[in-house]
Formats: C-alpha cells, sequence, structure tokens
C-alpha cells in the first residue's frame, strides 16, 4: 500500500478538497499499540483502487489528530479509520471494527 504521510495540519485542506474527486481515508494509528498495528495489517491486504489512503502517526501529530477531530466532527479514537467524500467524514470505525470489506462497501455506495 502507498500511504501519504500526514504530517501537517495543512493536508486537511488538501484531503477535503481532492475528496470532491475521490475518496480520501485517513488512518490513526498508534505505534505503541498492538491493535493499531493489527488494524494496519488488515487494511494493507487489499486496497480499493479509488481511493487515497493517508496515514497519521498520533504519537507524532497528535495536534493534526486533535484538528481532524474539529474539521470532520468526529470523537477521537486509535486506531481510526476516517472515510472522506465531498469534504465530510461520512464513515468512521474504529479499533476491531475497522475493515477492509466495510471500507469497500462505503467507497461503493
Amino acid at each position: 500500500m502507498d500511504w501519504i504521510p500526514l504530517i501537517s495540519e495543512h493536508q486537511l485542506e488538501d484531503i477535503r478538497k481532492l475528496s470532491s474527486q475521490q475518496d480520501q481515508l485517513i488512518f490513526k494509528h498508534s505505534t505503541r499499540c498492538s491493535i493499531s498495528s493489527m488494524a494496519k495489517n488488515r487494511l494493507e491486504r487489499a486496497v480499493p483502487a479509488n481511493v487515497q489512503f493517508h496515514f497519521l502517526d498520533l504519537i507524532k501529530y497528535r495536534s493534526i489528530s486533535n484538528k481532524i477531530e474539529t474539521e470532520f466532527d468526529v470523537s477521537h479514537e486509535s486506531p481510526q479509520v476516517l472515510l472522506i467524500r465531498d469534504g465530510k467524514c461520512i464513515y468512521d470505525e474504529s479499533h476491531s471494527g475497522i475493515s477492509m470489506e466495510e471500507i469497500e462497501q462505503q467507497v461503493n455506495q
């Protein structure tokens, strides 16, 4: 999988704009959490072609996570995925609920 590192709050505006052309997924990952590592592995098994995947290291960039919470009106979880379409979060899931199958269903709606 070609993760796009999310390292700046300014990228959130780009994600919002890009989401009008292609779904954008943000994966909030804690490098200190085994559940987060398992979720990341599940995501990397199958990748839909029509989604861009952004990777946020929560340990390094907690302020970006806080901004995501505000910008997309979602409560912080870790690990967490957010699917952004037309500038809004249309789907979010956390912990063991993260599955590529569910993401694919959301993308194909």
